[in-house]
């Protein structure tokens, strides 16, 4: 499984550009996936259904399943947040998968940056930076890629991980 992530600050277009990337990537046959970390309490339930009811009863784990998809949430209830690396490996096997977030995880990353955010480029301080996508220039000595021309986003992470094989 190749891993590749993509780091910004919110608003930089991130998910924009993955939601752009997956269906390049798994249009030529690959079996790609997404871990996405959020930095806040999110929920994927709806307040009333049966397993939201379970979960705010106190179960640990609850897993929803059809013939179509499933599901499993995890309630921590004050547990340390998982490392990275075990997050990992709770995926299920696959040629690609993509991580938004974790921006000081030691993958290779693209950094997402535009100066509309008002952020600091991430890249001085993390050397697992490979690439800066951005709808601006940027002064780097890494590569800086268009961030609105994903065909050429796609094929620098191609090569990127056929290089470090």
């Amino acid at each position: 499984m190749k891993i590749f992530g993509f780091a910004g600050w919110s608003g930089s277009g991130k998910t924009t550009l993955i939601e752009k990337l997956i269906p390049r990537f798994a249009g030529a046959g690959l079996r790609v996936s997404l871990i996405k970390h959020a930095h806040h309490s999110f929920d994927v339930d709806q307040p009333g259904k049966d397993s939201w009811r379970h979960r705010h009863a106190g179960a640990a784990e609850v897993l929803v399943t059809s013939s179509r998809r499933w599901v499993l949430m995890h309630e921590l209830r004050g547990a340390q947040e998982l490392p990275f690396e075990d997050q990992v490996k709770r995926m299920s096997p696959c040629d690609l998968l993509f991580v938004e977030g974790f921006k000081f995880a030691p993958i290779p990353k693209l950094e997402v940056w535009r100066a509309a955010t008002g952020e600091p480029l991430l890249h001085p301080n993390d050397p697992h930076i490979v690439a800066v996508a951005s709808d601006a220039p940027v002064q780097t000595k890494l590569p800086v890629l268009d961030l609105n021309d994903d065909a050429a986003i796609a094929g620098f992470i191609l090569a990127h991980l056929k290089r470090h094989e």
